[in-house]
């Protein structure tokens, strides 16, 4: 065992020659650290993205190592880029590498701040369905703030839409008048389907179920009375239809039905009836004003009559001075006869 030291220890490297280290020229030297320097490189290469490159390549994707690290160097995201590409290889779509889903029209659209994956599900499903959706369409609607992969759900599983809507509005029903001045309370639901085409920059649902109100109040207010609405609900469906609700809007409105029709209150009666009671308050005011104002007419002549009376008493009172006048002057005549008389009242001979 003592033996066996020395022979272990024989067979250890000896010290390297520094004189041949010294004699080795430089350019040697330089390769060999390069050669190091890349194969260390390598190395962390192929441990940071040698599972990647390797699931690309199974799956087809044509996507390089160089790609790969130039997606480190642009903050982009390898894994989720790498991932929506083999989705959209493995399913069939934007398989041309000039206009299909390519790596770099995946990264533009991640650095543009969409959501890839959201983008070629929508374009999967699109596919899938028959809807002609391509990646410039989906990644615009995307960017827009819409959600593409919901608005190609509701392309093929229409949506159904309350009107009112009983989240948004206070009340739960639409209330409108026929003819006949009975109101009633409607309650409809709108099916729609997403127009892909006018998706971006369309109008909401908002919109649908503000049109869809208005044509239901429309069509009743036009009927003669509320026993046709009542009889025949799908004429004002069919009529509101017509009216093209759905023009510059993102969805398609694929049919309307009323749900639930409510007999309210009798509008026109209420109306005439306060109609009449107010004709009633304005005779009242007129009835009362002519009464004012004769009494103030009263009033008037009673001054007046008391004015005339006092004009007659001062009257009265110059009679006597002027009959004293009269006699002073002689200007007294009799009745008679034309004589003249005295100031006694005695005729002058």
């Amino acid at each position: 065992m003592i033996a066996f030291w020395p022979s272990l220890l024989a067979q250890l490297p000896q010290r390297p020659n520094i004189e041949a280290l010294e004699s080795t020229p430089w350019y040697i030297l330089l390769a060999i650290v390069l050669l190091l320097v890349f194969g260390f490189a390598f190395v962390i290469t192929v441990l940071a993205y040698g599972k990647l490159w390797f699931q690309a390549y199974m799956s087809n994707a044509r996507v390089t190592m160089l790609s790969l690290i130039g997606m480190s160097l642009r903050q982009v995201n390898a894994r989720v880029i790498l991932q929506g590409k083999i989705m959209a290889m493995q399913a069939g779509v934007g398989s041309d590498p000039q206009t299909g889903i390519t790596t770099r029209r995946l990264e533009a659209h991640y650095l543009a701040g969409g959501n890839v994956p959201g983008v070629i599900n929508a374009i999967i499903a699109a596919h899938r369905a028959d809807i002609d959706l391509d990646f410039d369409r989906a990644a615009a609607i995307d960017l827009a703030g819409r959600d593409v992969l919901e608005a190609v759900r509701t392309s093929v599983y229409p949506k159904v839409i309350d009107c009112p809507d009983p989240t948004k509005s206070k009340k739960s029903t639409l209330s409108a008048v026929a003819k006949n001045g009975v109101e009633l309370k409607i309650r409809a639901r709108v099916t729609v389907r997403t127009n892909l085409a006018q998706l971006i920059g369309g109008a909401t649902e908002e919109t649908i179920i503000a049109r869809v109100g208005e044509g239901i109040i429309t069509s009743i207010g036009s009927s003669d009375s509320h026993f046709e609405v009542m009889e025949n609900p799908h004429r004002i469906s069919k009529a509101v239809l017509d009216r093209g609700l759905d023009a510059h809007t993102a969805f398609e409105i694929v049919s309307i039905d009323i749900a639930d029709i409510d007999v309210g209150e009798n509008i026109g009666a209420r109306l005439q009836a306060d109609q009449a009671e107010a004709d009633t308050r304005v005779a009242r005011a007129r009835a009362e004003e002519r009464r004012a104002n004769a009494i103030a007419r009263e009033q008037e002549m009673k001054a007046k009559t008391a004015e005339n009376r006092a004009r007659v008493t001062l009257a009265e009172a110059d009679v006597p001075l002027a009959m004293s006048e009269a006699f002073r002057r002689g200007h007294f005549f009799s009745q008679h006869g034309s004589d003249d008389v005295d100031a006694n009242g005695r005729p002058i001979k």
